[in-house]
């Protein structure tokens, strides 16, 4: 959620953030208003209270006709007493409600622009050259008896799938490797719900009511998360933590579910874009002061994995435009898919400010005990779909995938053959 000083201190940032993602600027003039009319509206309960408390001691020391009169202005001061209150109140949740719908406001370094207007920033390890016809990751799937499309179909229904036997066991392997990466850079390790409330899923910045990607279960009203942030964005809420405790990292390991409403026809061909799918999440609580070095460091720990696994890949600045609700900046890490030519996204990492933490009253105590919000940040590991740059980019002409050196201790196998 937006902080109310910064837009009443600066409505122009907010403005140039609204304009920069494509949204309309004329909603900072309507929360101006509001936040106006209620400060008003307040002024004049506490103002008509403290009227009403102080006759309360003038009745009491008066006796006859002005006693009479005493009675009547009380009478008309406690309706105009509840009549302020309810209008302070209306305001004020009327404010609130918009405020919940405005988006972070984007960091000045972000691109301005949509989907396409991203910028390099840079490009590392070249395409590596083939001198056989290449086979895409999941017909290499299939001969590895790694992937199972049919069946997962079968079972329920298009964009799922089973991965089994050398599959699994790379799916197991990447994410361990993962998860031991972040530990040993002091991530604490998390197992997280995979269902959350609604109250924790619009915190974390997902309108729960029109959110086409969201799978919600209505008889328990519970929604399913698309990533661990979810759960970790919750874990604090409504906490106020020590200051000396920060910054908090932890690493979270859960099976995510996206509806992909939308992508009709996109990607229908393998585990590039399919509901569910396993993730290791970095996600931090740090001071506001410290993001933007927070946000670099998650990127360096995502390019560190992104080494393990031997594959060409390129940093992004995503646009504005393109930008989640809660992001400010965000980096996306893109490895080179070879019958794709050309780059798809592994990684992002994203700096969320104090919007999240605002939205689930998540706080620390800064030096002087006062309560401040936090900020917070997240950043891919490691998903499902790092199975896809593998198989492809360190495949053979027989149909073997050669395993990253890194990954070999994890896998078992330095090299994934064809099943006879």
């Amino acid at each position: 959620m937006i902080d109310l000083r910064t837009l009443r201190d600066d409505p122009d940032r907010l403005r140039a953030s609204q304009r920069a993602r494509g949204e309309d600027d004329t909603v900072v003039d309507t929360l101006l208003d509001l936040d106006e009319r209620r400060r008003a509206a307040l002024t004049s309960f506490e103002s008509l209270r403290a009227e009403q408390k102080s006759m309360g001691k003038s009745v009491s020391k008066a006796s006859g006709e002005e006693k009479q009169a005493l009675l009547r202005r009380a009478k008309e001061l406690a309706g105009q007493v509840k009549s302020a209150e309810a209008e302070a109140e209306k305001l004020g949740a009327e404010l609130e409600e918009l405020m919940a719908t405005i988006p972070n406001i984007v960091e000045p370094e972000a691109p301005h622009g949509g989907e396409d207007d991203y910028v390099v920033l840079e490009t590392v390890g070249e395409p590596r050259g083939f001198d056989f016809e290449l086979r895409d990751h999941l017909e290499l799937g299939e001969l590895l008896g790694a992937i199972d499309m049919e069946r997962g179909a079968k079972v329920s229904g298009s964009r799922f799938f089973f991965l089994r036997g050398v599959g699994a066991r790379l799916q197991l392997g990447l994410l361990n490797m993962a998860m031991q990466q972040a530990i040993e850079s002091g991530f604490i390790p998390m197992i997280t719900p995979v269902l959350v409330k609604p109250e924790t899923m619009a915190g974390t910045g997902f309108h729960v009511a029109h959110d086409k990607e969201i799978y919600r279960l209505p008889e328990d009203d519970l929604y399913l998360v698309g990533t661990s942030e979810v759960s970790l964005a919750g874990y604090h809420a409504d906490e106020i933590l020590d200051g000396a405790q920060l910054p908090l990292r932890y690493a979270g390991w859960s099976s995510c579910f996206r509806r992909e409403a939308g992508s009709y026809g996109k990607d229908t061909r393998g585990i590039i874009r399919v509901h569910q799918f396993d993730k290791v999440e970095m996600f931090s609580y740090v001071r506001p002061e410290e993001a933007a070095e927070e946000h670099q460091r998650l990127l360096v720990w995502e390019k560190d994995m992104l080494a393990k696994i031997e594959v060409p890949y390129r940093v992004i600045d995503t646009a504005a435009g393109d930008l989640g609700m809660s992001a400010a900046r965000k980096f996306d890490c893109e490895a080179w898919i070879p019958t794709q030519k050309r780059y798809r996204e592994l990684t992002s990492t994203s700096n969320c400010t104090e919007f999240q933490a605002r939205r689930l009253g998540a706080r620390f105590r800064d030096k002087d005990g006062k309560p401040q919000h936090l900020a917070t940040l997240n950043g891919t590991l490691a998903t499902t779909r790092w199975i896809v740059a593998i198989l492809e980019n360190h495949q053979q002409a027989d149909g073997s995938v050669v395993v990253p050196k890194a990954l070999r201790p994890y896998v078992g196998l330095d090299v994934l053959e064809p099943v006879k």
